[in-house]
């Protein structure tokens, strides 16, 4: 009698190579356990998980959509998804799989997130800084979305915007406090970067 099936066998030995890093094997049972049941979205997710993190972005969209093709109101494969697109700079598309992200949670700071650096790779930074604000808001300690809506802020030209972000940064983050002081040049009057 058999303790598990095929595909699920595949699955956990993946897992078991993905603990030492060997993407490789990992990658190979993934595949025998999607091919054993195509409606496996876990092997499609891990697989798609595998080729993002290995840069291989395009294999990495064709896997989460594989992956959305048997659930599609997956908010995080949704946000993964976009992810992989704003690192195709495809970014339409990446601010498109945000939205249906954030539609089914609008709590998921890292979409709010990647919505601004794609609407920033548009050019569109007053909508980049409305995303930016919103990750800011789910997670006020994070300075990444302080970080870009600074950035965004200074590339407007509205300094003084930039200055109170960079008040607002140091109280928490002063090395991404100096990072965003060096890319603009601004200094708050009387202000010390602690």
């Amino acid at each position: 009698m058999k303790l598990f099936e095929d595909w699920l066998w595949h699955y956990y030995r993946a897992r078991f190579f993905l603990m030492f890093n060997n993407y490789h094997a990992a990658t190979e049972a993934l595949h025998l356990s999607l091919n054993a049941n195509p409606q496996f979205r876990r092997a499609a997710i891990s697989l798609g998980y595998i080729y993002a993190s290995l840069e291989q972005y395009t294999l990495a969209v064709r896997y989460f959509e594989e992956a959305l093709h048997i659930d599609s109101h997956d908010a995080n494969t949704l946000f993964n998804l976009g992810y992989v697109y704003e690192k195709l700079k495809h970014y339409a598309q990446a601010i498109d799989k945000f939205r249906q992200a954030l539609a089914i949670n609008p709590t998921i700071d890292r979409a709010w997130f990647g919505m601004g650096l794609a609407y920033a790779g548009l050019k569109q930074d007053n909508k980049a800084i409305e995303a930016f604000r919103e990750a800011a808001t789910l997670q006020p300690m994070s300075p990444y979305p302080w970080y870009e809506m600074g950035m965004a802020h200074y590339r407007l030209n509205q300094l003084d915007k930039v200055v109170e972000i960079i008040e607002r940064l140091n109280q928490f983050d002063p090395k991404m406090t100096k990072k965003l002081i060096d890319d603009t040049g601004l200094m708050p009057p009387g202000a010390s970067i602690r």
